[in-house]
């Protein structure tokens, strides 16, 4: 009978979340639009040729990922915060924007072969990017550890504090080095280690949480604030400011990145990058200032 109620309380607030999802879903489908920036235009090289003319042709994820990308409720439109970016970048410019999804594997050969201007699809600066593509700054990334609202975890700061814990992790991430790092550590200090969890749905690691069958998520922080603001009741106790950040990804060495970045920085100042990330709860990742190919610190 327990298991039963529990089911039921599960289910609603479930349904209460993606109800209160939806709402805002439908609140921030319009576009936020910007004009065309006459210095970032003046940046085009002469000799960078567009994939097609008059369009900025953008790859994203073909999965869906509130608050970061998600179809709207036609089920043919993307939103989301990389649409959102993408499309000021685009009207900086003085472009329409056409939005190509694809998969995570594919991108980075589309992206070399001429099938895409631009790819933003949540992809961290690393040194090995960075050889291969010109990455134009964007968003901060966070990792972060959320448990139920009602967990008795109240703080994870260091690995003695996951030890014996079940952890939702996305395989191949940032937050999946982090954990596997602290993991080891666990081991070398004689400590029962924590154990990773394998889940990329973010709905079936949410109810994973909420049934009691993992301990806590460490997850982008992004997601975590997403989750919070649907009504899914769950809590930060861990913050941790990623080695990366986030950037456009564009094919290395035309010059287009100069352009891409005094688009971004164009709208920093005039507003609408702000506006997008306080629509999508995303605040705590702004960035001050667009960088061309950052450095990559604490690595």
């Amino acid at each position: 009978m327990q298991t039963s109620q529990s089911s039921t309380t599960l289910d609603t607030a479930t349904s209460d979340s993606l109800a209160k999802e939806q709402s805002i879903l439908d609140q921030n489908t319009p576009a936020i639009h910007t004009q065309p920036n006459p210095k970032a235009i003046q940046l085009i090289p002469d000799h960078f040729k567009l994939v097609e003319a008059g369009y900025l042709t953008v790859a994203v994820p073909s999965i869906s990922a509130p608050p970061l990308l998600v179809l709207a409720a036609d089920n043919k439109t993307y939103i989301g915060a990389e649409i959102d970016i993408a499309r000021l970048i685009a009207d900086s410019l003085g472009l329409q924007l056409k939005i190509v999804p694809t998969t995570w594997e594919n991108w980075p050969l589309g992206l070399v072969s001429g099938k895409f201007d631009a790819v933003l699809s949540n992809i961290a600066v690393r040194e090995e990017r960075l050889q291969k593509y010109d990455l134009v700054s964007y968003r901060k990334d966070t990792l972060a550890f959320y448990v139920k609202q009602n967990s008795k975890i109240e703080a994870i700061t260091g690995p003695d504090d996951i030890s014996g814990l079940k952890i939702v992790v996305g395989s191949g991430t940032n937050q999946e080095k982090l954990l596997l790092a602290w993991i080891a550590d666990n081991k070398k200090k004689g400590l029962v280690p924590a154990q990773p969890i394998y889940l990329e749905d973010s709905a079936a690691a949410s109810l994973a949480l909420q049934s009691g069958r993992v301990d806590a998520l460490v997850i982008p922080n992004v997601a975590g604030r997403w989750q919070q603001l649907n009504g899914v009741k769950i809590k930060q106790v861990g913050r941790l400011n990623g080695i990366w950040t986030v950037a456009v990804a564009l094919k290395k060495g035309t010059g287009f990145a100069n352009a891409v970045q005094s688009s971004l920085n164009g709208v920093i100042t005039s507003g609408e990058y702000k506006q997008v990330f306080s629509r999508w709860g995303l605040q705590d990742d702004a960035l001050s200032t667009s960088s061309i190919n950052p450095p990559v610190e604490n690595q």
